[in-house]
């Protein structure tokens, strides 16, 4: 009886696989080549059922994914149980915010001569938490030079662009008169704000010496009215008219006279453009003295024998 029973009982479990790998085997052609996506408690309760069957008898029930399949998400589980990464105590310094990361590197661009200790301390002044280290490292990542390099690197555009507020710009230009002696020709000089645009009509005269040169820097500087208070920088090209002693006149009184490469007009494009208007649009009439900013209408007392009308 016992044997009989227990081939009964083989012989329903037999018919049972049976019937499962057909539909299993008609599931495969339903599906196709689609990809079946489980979520992780179906991997979950197909990994625990297919570790107790183990590889061989999984290769007989012939399921809808490999034994080598179900076994790794089985080896998946079990490792997952005994991960305690999450419970580890995190430790080092927190990652510099992009925030951050962005400010260094717009600081260190904007401002060629300074080191990592100033540029750690305007972000402190800003209420960011950065020491010199990580300003080094930044700029390093990003392919920026320390600051004596960076500095003899600088294009001149990042450099127009730091100094826009103190930059001033110089310039002459020439205008032939006939007069009772014959043709004369005169030079006269214009000093741009580059911010602000206004222009100054600094004077003319048909002798631009060093001595005219200097009390041309003399009546720029000066003190109560001078055009370039508030400026550090002066654009001038290499010409001999602007000499040595007036250069360092200028330099004493706080602004850096900058001597542009030879051939380059396009470096100091704003008042080559505003020479262009004079020369193109505007006739000169002589007795007249002035200044004249933007929209040509500001005046001053700076001695000149000519005027834009």
């Amino acid at each position: 009886m016992l044997v009989i029973l227990a081939g009964w009982i083989n012989r329903q479990q037999q018919e049972s696989n049976d019937y499962l790998r057909t539909e299993n085997q008609v599931l495969k052609e339903l599906v196709g080549k689609r990809r079946i996506l489980l979520n992780d408690d179906q991997r979950r309760r197909l990994a625990v059922k297919g570790k107790i069957l183990g590889r061989k008898r999984l290769e007989e029930v012939g399921t809808l994914f490999t034994p080598d399949t179900i076994l790794r998400w089985h080896r998946k589980l079990v490792a997952a149980k005994h991960d305690y990464s999450d419970r580890r105590k995190k430790v080092g310094r927190q990652a510099l915010s992009h925030e951050i990361v962005q400010l260094v590197v717009r600081m260190a661009t904007e401002n060629p001569a300074w080191g990592y200790d100033r540029i750690a301390g305007a972000i402190q002044n800003l209420g960011h938490d950065i020491s010199d280290q990580s300003v080094g490292n930044i700029l390093k990542q990003h392919g920026i030079e320390p600051a004596p390099d960076r500095e003899r690197t600088t294009s001149w555009a990042t450099f127009v662009k730091t100094h826009w507020d103190v930059l001033a710009a110089i310039d002459f230009t020439t205008i032939d008169v006939w007069t009772k002696g014959g043709l004369v020709t005169y030079y006269l000089l214009f000093v741009m704000e580059l911010k602000t645009r206004r222009v100054h009509f600094a004077g003319c005269t048909v002798q631009p010496n060093e001595a005219w040169m200097k009390q041309t820097a003399r009546n720029l500087t000066n003190c109560e009215d001078g055009f370039l208070i508030g400026n550090r920088y002066l654009l001038m090209d290499r010409d001999t008219k602007f000499c040595e002693s007036f250069r360092d006149f200028l330099g004493h009184e706080g602004v850096e006279a900058v001597q542009l490469p030879p051939k380059s007009p396009n470096l100091n494009a704003h008042l080559e453009r505003f020479m262009r208007s004079i020369n193109e649009v505007c006739s000169w009439d002589p007795g007249s003295r002035g200044s004249f900013g933007r929209g040509g209408g500001d005046r001053s007392e700076s001695p000149s024998l000519w005027t834009a009308v």
